[in-house]
């Protein structure tokens, strides 16, 4: 049994700004996922986060590939909760199970998104080990820089909520 580090609050129990977040997530959607109800012990985390995440859902990486990035750098991170939501929101997106099972070991059986893939890997693992080659290389198979920019902004956001749910507890029960 996963042992829950950092509790979640309800709207009632956030302080301030958290308050204002969690009551008007809960009234356009319902309800607050785990995640973003134990980031409101931090109103600074939990702003942070919401913005960043509307803010990715603009990338002109296409959805499928997105996913991919987020399952490659989900598995190096090691958060089981972060990984099957983007197991199921890649499926939604149309990814096979192969299509997954690469991602998961960080390639594709598209050269382009390979590349793509690698390039996130680098972002997350080695940053400051970063080249002009690793650009380049990238570029050669068609990414603009406007797509190999978003990368930071994917791997960062899957870094923030791999790191958050690992530190806060929030992993997915074992299987028996």
């Amino acid at each position: 049994m996963t042992t829950r580090r950092l509790t979640a609050l309800a709207p009632e129990q956030a302080q301030g700004r958290a308050r204002e977040l969690l009551t008007d997530i809960v009234e356009r959607h319902g309800s607050v996922g785990e995640m973003v109800s134990t980031m409101a012990h931090s109103p600074a985390l939990l702003d942070g986060y919401l913005s960043l995440s509307r803010a990715m859902k603009r990338v002109k990486i296409p959805r499928a590939l997105s996913e991919k990035l987020s399952l490659a750098v989900q598995e190096w991170i090691g958060c089981g909760t972060c990984r099957e939501a983007h197991v199921a929101a890649g499926r939604a997106a149309g990814l096979t199970e192969t299509d997954v099972e690469l991602a998961r070991q960080g390639t594709s059986t598209d050269p382009r998104e390979a590349a793509l893939i690698g390039l996130a890997l680098k972002v997350l693992a080695e940053p400051g080990a970063l080249s002009d080659e690793d650009v380049a290389e990238v570029r050669a198979h068609g990414w603009s820089d406007r797509v190999i920019a978003e990368v930071v902004g994917v791997v960062t956001l899957n870094l923030l909520t791999g790191a958050f749910n690992l530190l806060a507890g929030i992993q997915p029960e074992p299987e028996d």
